[in-house]
């Protein structure tokens, strides 16, 4: 890959970053798919967060996120003619984002817990508020990371996906490619770990552990 490819946005015109219509994203990816940089600017300004985002969540490493970001762009580039002007583009750019971060984290051990799917994933931001409990608190997030870290990377991207990003249970096998009850049932295998883990602490189960969707 040629370096300037990395930053093949940054030569387009960025002036739009508002939301898309259906129309709007369905013209734009035909003018993508004829080569127009503007279009892979505008594309770029309206995804870049939710693509940043995922990636940060799963990796947790600001720069292999930024990477992450640009690579997943230069593929949309470069696989242009492959995406269905007629579909969301979304779930595309997430499926690319969730395999560019597996391939990472398979290259390189998860060092920092997902921080910021713990609000979502154990409803604990009440609890974090309480000064008084903050050392107890502290041992619980601690626990609760752990779970997290030590999920496999397919159910890791299920967790960010469904709680960080708000995606549904039937987008996200969209996404990962996989039938709507393995998305689930790694949903409930994250749960459940979380469960145990609370339980052989003797603490509370939140109430968001229970959701099932």
């Amino acid at each position: 890959m040629l370096w300037n490819e990395v930053y093949l946005y940054r030569v387009c015109d960025k002036g739009y970053a508002g939301s898309l219509t259906v129309d709007d994203e369905s013209r734009l990816i035909r003018r993508l798919q004829s080569g127009d940089l503007a279009a892979l600017g505008t594309l770029f300004e309206t995804f870049k967060d939710a693509v940043f985002r995922t990636a940060l969540a799963m990796t947790r490493d600001e720069r292999a996120a930024e990477d992450i970001l640009q690579e997943c762009f230069v593929r949309l580039y470069h696989y242009a003619a492959s995406v269905d002007p007629e579909r969301p583009l979304k779930p595309w750019l997430y499926r690319v984002t969730v395999n560019l971060c597996n391939d990472w984290l398979s290259r390189k051990p998860l060092q920092r817990p997902l921080d910021e799917i713990l609000e979502w994933f154990t409803g604990l931001q009440s609890v974090l508020s309480s000064p008084e409990r903050k050392a107890e608190d502290r041992e619980l997030l601690k626990m609760v990371r752990e779970v997290i870290a030590e999920l496999p990377p397919s159910h890791r991207a299920v967790v960010v996906l469904f709680y960080l990003e708000n995606l549904t249970v039937e987008d996200i096998a969209e996404v990962l490619g996989v039938p709507s009850g393995t998305v689930k049932s790694r949903l409930h295998h994250a749960r459940k770990r979380l469960r145990d883990a609370l339980a052989q602490h003797q603490r509370p189960v939140p109430e968001m552990v229970y959701e099932f969707t």
